[in-house]
C-alpha cells in the first residue's frame, strides 16, 4: 500500500505492507486524513510520545471504513463507517483500536467526519472531564481559532457553560469565533487583555481556563482567572517554558492541570473516548459540533497541506482525501 513517511529528508511517500489487525483491531481503509499540530513536530523529526523517528508513517487522524475485523472485536462490522485517531494513518490502510474509533454519522461525509476525532476528544477531556465546566460557568479558551479551540468553545455552550471567551492575535479570525460560542473574543498580543476579561466577569475572572498557549501568555491567564478558578493546560503552542508567578497562583488557588495523551494507557484512552461519544454524540449527529475545513487537498499534495499548517494559514481543518 502506498504511505507517507518520515524519511532522513522529511516527508517521502513509500510503499508499506498492508497492515494485519490483531485481536482487537479493526483495518480500516482510509478515505480522508486530517492534520493536527502534533504531525509537523513528527515530520521534523520529533518524537511524539512514542511516534516518530525515520519510517514513521504520518499523521493521526482518520475517516474511513472498516474492511477486517479482529475476533475480539465486537462493536465495528466489516463495512462500517468509522473515524477515529491513532497513529499511522497517512496510508490507504490503518490499524485501529476496537475502543478508540466512532461511528460515522448517516449522511455525513469522510472529509466532514475526520475533522472531529481529535478535537472531540481533547476537548471534552479538557473542559468536562479535567476541567469540571458546571452549567452557567464562565470559560476561556486559549488559541480559539484552531480546530480544537473551536471546538472546546463549542463543547463549553453544548454543556451548558455562560460566558465563553476566546483569544485570537488575528484579527479576522477574531470576528469568526462568535460562530463558535465566543462571548467575546480577545486578542492575546493586547497586554490589557486580562482587564477586558475581568470586565466581561464583572471583576470575577473566568471559572475555566482551556490553555493552548502556555509560554509567556501563562501569569496573564490566570490574572484571567477567578480565585478559585481551573486551568487546564493542553498545549504549548506559545513555548514550553516561561517565567511562573508563584505568588498570583496561590492568591488565586487556582487548580492548575496538565494533560496529554502521551502518558495514557490504551484503557485509559479507550474510556475518554466513551465518555467523548456519550455526551457528544448527540451533538456530533445534528451537526451542531462540527468544524470549519479551511482546505481540502488530495493525498499527492500532502506536502502543501503541511506547508499551509506550518505557515499557520488554516482556520478550522485542514483535511487530505485518499481517493
Amino acid at each position: 500500500m502506498k504511505a507517507a513517511i518520515r524519511d532522513e529528508h522529511g516527508l517521502a511517500f513509500a510503499e508499506r505492507p498492508r497492515p494485519v489487525p490483531g485481536p482487537e483491531e479493526v483495518l480500516v481503509k482510509v478515505h480522508a486524513i486530517a492534520l493536527n499540530r502534533a504531525d509537523l513536530g513528527v515530520l521534523a523529526g520529533h518524537m511524539h510520545g512514542s511516534i516518530g523517528g525515520a519510517g514513521t508513517v504520518l499523521c493521526m487522524e482518520w475517516a474511513g471504513e472498516a474492511v477486517e475485523v479482529g475476533p475480539e472485536v465486537k462493536n465495528i462490522r466489516i463495512g462500517d463507517r468509522i473515524m477515529g485517531s491513532g497513529a499511522a494513518a497517512a496510508a490507504e490502510y490503518t490499524l485501529a483500536d476496537r475502543g478508540r474509533a466512532y461511528p460515522i454519522p448517516a449522511g455525513m461525509s469522510f472529509e466532514r467526519a475526520v475533522t472531529l476525532p481529535v478535537a472531540l476528544q481533547t476537548m471534552h477531556d479538557a473542559v468536562v472531564v479535567n476541567g469540571r465546566l458546571k452549567p452557567g460557568e464562565s470559560v476561556l479558551v486559549m488559541g480559539a481559532s484552531s480546530g480544537v479551540g473551536l471546538m472546546a468553545m463549542l463543547i463549553a455552550k453544548k454543556m451548558g457553560a455562560g460566558l465563553v471567551v476566546g483569544t485570537s492575535t488575528n484579527a479576522q479570525r477574531r470576528t469568526r469565533l462568535g460562530e463558535f460560542g465566543a462571548d467575546l473574543a480577545v486578542d492575546t498580543s493586547d497586554p490589557a487583555w486580562p482587564e477586558q476579561v475581568l470586565k466581561a466577569t464583572g471583576g470575577k475572572g473566568v471559572d475555566l481556563v482551556i490553555d493552548q498557549l502556555s509560554g509567556g501568555t501563562v501569569n496573564a491567564s490566570m490574572k484571567a482567572a477567578a480565585v478559585l478558578g481551573r486551568i487546564v493546560n493542553v498545549g504549548r503552542l506559545a513555548g514550553a517554558r516561561a517565567e511562573f508567578d508563584f505568588d498570583l497562583h496561590a492568591l488565586k488557588r487556582i487548580d492548575y492541570v496538565g494533560v496529554t495523551h502521551r502518558t495514557r494507557s490504551n484503557e485509559e484512552i479507550r474510556e475518554e473516548c466513551r465518555k467523548t461519544w456519550a455526551d457528544l454524540a448527540a451533538g456530533v449527529t445534528d451537526g451542531s459540533l462540527a468544524l470549519p475545513i479551511s482546505a481540502t487537498f488530495p493525498f499527492a499534495r500532502l506536502g502543501d497541506a503541511f506547508a499551509m499548517m506550518r505557515a499557520n494559514e488554516h482556520f478550522g481543518k485542514i483535511v487530505v482525501t485518499m481517493g
